[in-house]
């Protein structure tokens, strides 16, 4: 059995420091003679290789029917293969938890696994023996393939390739169900020996390695095993009971995993071919989990320790020692008890790992947040200051603690929606940040939701709010029938209608207006659609009289949502969408720079998952002459809020 001594999944096994075997979910195993000598003499490679193990020392494999029954076979791999290859979905005990897998071509299976886990459209990730075998579905760019292969094993965003691209869900897809209407899939390679012995099995067990570089047509969806939204699995009894009704069989083992630890998301920034071809590539981190936690981020000075408890959707927590930031992996979003408790658990254990003990305690500025009350009991039960930071001021220092900026910068947040001052709901903001203190100098003009939060899943009532704004309130019966009535009801007596500034809702306003979506079926689904047509359609001019700027900072775009809903091709107007924003961002920025005289910006925020609006706003600024900072080694989405939170609390008096 192959052990490194230096990579491995440390994270999850380890109870305790230091690393030794007895603090790990190994101690349980004794090792037998020939694994000891290897382990106890310091000129084997193996010294020290703490979960060193063989199938004399084990852990073992053991298939499990339906109802976690163990299946007596002669060999659980071939069993387990057979069993895929049949269209049943199994979970499969992995480094930090269970997947739950199909044979991905199956379009019987993935509607299943869909109808089971209740995940209507959100896009499933598929599992490849190799980047070789991945390229007639994804295309990408050499540094894009080395990071698929290097040893933290993300998932990494690839662009389909034309032939694979659906038009529409009408459209064949020889991936059917994977990814509906996006214009990347979501791409792994095996991270675990579990998953390089099922594609052994399926080459056919070959002798030596050159199989591992040779094209292999099995593909396998590969996704969390939690119903619901819950917290990720990672118990065998725990499987059987919260994955009973999903899960055809398990395949489980019996070492423990201690500690949830989900496949990490990464994607590589797009470059805007029109413009400096010295636009900086790297990647960054939609979610930032296994392979990655809980390497440290350097911060740009040293301070008392900080726990910040994240915010509530995508929640992470942040731990500093110095001048080190540990984030947790991804928790989740905080809207069942299960994920809360998950998220008290993680703050236990990351503090026990690294043996910190926190002087202050950082979170949102929204006291509702089930983070923001977990946050405020442990200041109150430890005696310790608790420190709420405003949601956008969170986001934009998570991109100057890791990039080392101290200096004052103005500050582009763009997400679905944080609490601002006086209770207003921001999302679309333009600050100047200045360590702990900032000041909001702008925002993108305030967009009613119709219904509230209902309106956030149900994009074709904010097209119907624009359209009443914009005096076009005659064309909404022949659009949205008598539904729309009821909307404008709402909107003309002013209940249940509050304002947003935020820049998510934008996006969904956009795509109902094209006829692109009216409801989402998962969060971000209306804007990675338009996305996803701009990106096919291509390049476009901006629309040159597409928004307004005021003299105090309001930003107002809603000049080029009345031209998308005069009618235009849904690929030509997500394109125009795109560009027009772009510029009026980078307008924007212009006229922030000529008040404070500064040329440096920070980008962060979940609109900026959006590659194709950061290609073109970075460029537009970086030939203007402005030095942008964006996020790298924490998600610019609200998994990087953490961050932020504990290095304002660090800078805090």
């Amino acid at each position: 059995v192959i052990n490194g001594t230096d990579c491995g999944p440390r994270y999850t096994i380890t109870a305790a420091l230091p690393y030794d075997r007895p603090n790990t979910s190994m101690a349980g195993f004794t090792l037998c003679p020939a694994c000891a000598r290897e382990y106890h003499h310091p000129g084997d490679r193996r010294f020290h290789a703490q979960p060193n193990a063989c199938p004399v020392c084990g852990p073992r494999l053991t298939l499990r029917d339906a109802l976690g029954e163990p299946v007596t076979v002669d060999d659980v791999i071939a069993a387990a293969l057979e069993r895929l290859r049949a269209g049943e979905i199994l979970a499969l005990k992995g480094l930090g938890g269970f997947h739950l897998a199909c044979d991905a071509r199956n379009a019987a299976s993935v509607a299943r696994l869909r109808q089971r886990k209740q995940r209507e459209a959100k896009p499933f990730a598929i599992m490849a023996l190799n980047s070789a075998s991945l390229a007639a579905w994804v295309e990408g760019d050499d540094a894009e393939w080395r990071l698929l292969e290097t040893p933290q094993r993300p998932i990494v965003l690839l662009r389909r390739t034309d032939s694979r691209f659906p038009r529409d869900e009408r459209d064949g897809d020889d991936l059917p169900g994977i990814a509906l209407n996006l214009a990347h899939l979501g791409v792994m390679l095996p991270g675990a020996p579990l998953h390089y012995l099922l594609f052994h099995e399926a080459a056919g067990q070959p002798v030596g390695l050159t199989w591992l570089h040779q094209p292999h047509p099995l593909l396998l969806v590969m996704t969390s095993a939690n119903p619901g939204g819950e917290p990720l699995v990672i118990g065998d009894e725990e499987a059987v009971q919260r994955l009973r009704g999903i899960a055809d069989g398990f395949v489980t083992h019996d070492r423990a995993i201690l500690a949830r630890c989900d496949d990490s998301v990464v994607a590589f920034d797009q470059v805007h071919p029109d413009f400096s071809p010295s636009h900086r590539r790297g990647f960054f981190f939609i979610r930032r989990a296994r392979g990655y936690t809980p390497q440290a981020i350097r911060l740009p000075q040293s301070g008392p320790s900080v726990l910040a408890w994240g915010g509530y959707l995508k929640n992470t927590l942040c731990l500093t020692r110095d001048d080190r930031a540990y984030l947790s992996p991804h928790i989740g979003s905080l809207d069942n008890v299960a994920t809360c408790c998950a998220l008290e658990a993680a703050a236990v254990h990351l503090q026990d790992i690294l043996r910190i003990t926190p002087e202050r305690i950082a979170c949102d500025w929204h006291p509702d947040f089930p983070s923001s009350r977990l946050a405020a009991r442990y200041a109150v039960e430890n005696s310790l200051p608790c420190i709420a930071v405003q949601h956008h001021h969170a986001h934009i220092a998570a991109v100057l603690a890791e990039q080392g900026v101290r200096e004052p910068i103005l500050g582009l947040a763009l997400d679905g929606v944080g609490l601002g001052n006086e209770g207003g709901l921001w999302g679309g903001e333009l600050l100047c940040v200045d360590g702990a203190k900032f000041e909001r100098l702008g925002h993108l003009r305030p967009l009613p939701l119709p219904g509230g939060d209902r309106a956030t899943r149900e994009p074709w009532r904010l097209a119907v709010a624009v359209l009443q704004g914009l005096g076009r309130g005659d064309e909404m019966a022949r659009r949205w029938g008598p539904r729309a009535e009821r909307i404008r009801d709402l909107l003309a007596r002013r209940i249940h209608t509050p304002e947003t500034s935020s820049a998510g809702r934008l996006f969904d306003a956009a795509a109902a207006l094209l006829g692109v979506r009216e409801v989402n079926a998962y969060e971000g689904q209306a804007a990675m659609e338009l996305e996803a047509l701009a990106h096919r359609h291509g390049l476009v001019a901006p629309l040159a009289d597409g928004f307004r700027l005021s003299p105090d900072g309001i930003l107002d775009v809603w000049p080029l949502l009345d031209h998308l809903a005069d009618g235009m091709e849904m690929g030509a107007g997500a394109a125009l969408f795109h560009a027009t924003l772009a510029h009026a961002l980078t307008e924007w920025l212009e006229w922030a720079s000529a008040r404070s005289g500064l040329r440096q910006a920070a980008l962060s925020g979940g609109c900026f998952l959006n590659r194709l609006l950061s290609a073109q706003l970075f460029a537009r600024l970086e030939t203007a002459g402005w030095q942008v900072f964006t996020a790298r080694q924490a998600p610019p989405n609200d998994g990087g809020l953490s961050l932020g939170q504990a290095w304002v609390a660090m800078q805090s008096g």
